[in-house]
């Protein structure tokens, strides 16, 4: 019997789609967390960065979308910009390696839910590399465990709610033809 396959942009759609409801589903736990720490500003000012007033308050994703954006055009970007580019990066990023999942859970003979757990902590593990390399996170050993594992446990809430709507959006496909 002939495998129904996706095609590379079918499998690229359906990513992009899959890390975006995976990135929201991260972000809800994040927020979750937040407030039963004790966090008070409401989920739409929590969720669009607006307490991030500097560059110096700014995460990671931040700092990433500063560097590219100065080093390619050359010129400063004002502190006013830190909470839009936190967000273009954040979301940018999730959405973005949803695609990446997609070709790759796409190629596989039967994409797997469970498979959203690796890439989860795939990308966890990445940006322990690639952020203290580029001077923008310090290493992890640098971190204690807790800290490490609410980072992971978000990350796999990521990655496997990106590998369940990856595979529910090929599954209703394959159920209409």
């Amino acid at each position: 019997m002939k495998r129904d396959r996706l095609t590379p942009l079918g499998a690229i759609t359906r990513g992009l789609v899959a890390g975006t409801i995976g990135t929201l589903a991260m972000d809800t736990l994040l927020y979750a967390e937040y407030r039963s720490g004790g966090g008070k500003s409401e989920i739409g000012r929590w969720e669009f960065s607006a307490d991030i007033q500097t560059w110096e308050q700014a995460a990671a994703p931040a700092q990433v979308g500063r560097r590219l954006f100065e080093g390619l055009f050359q010129r400063e970007l004002p502190d006013s910009g830190a909470a839009l580019v936190n967000n273009i990066m954040h979301w940018g990023y999730g959405i973005a390696n949803g695609a990446a999942y997609g070709v790759v859970a796409g190629s596989a003979p039967k994409p797997r839910a469970w498979y959203g757990a690796i890439f989860g902590a795939g990308v966890w593990g990445t940006s322990y590399v690639v952020l203290p390399a580029a001077k923008l996170y310090r290493p992890i050993w640098q971190f204690n465990y807790k800290v490490l594992a609410k980072d992971l446990s978000a990350h796999l809430v990521y990655g496997l709610t990106t590998g369940a709507a990856f595979k529910l959006t090929t599954f209703a496909r394959r159920r209409r033809r």
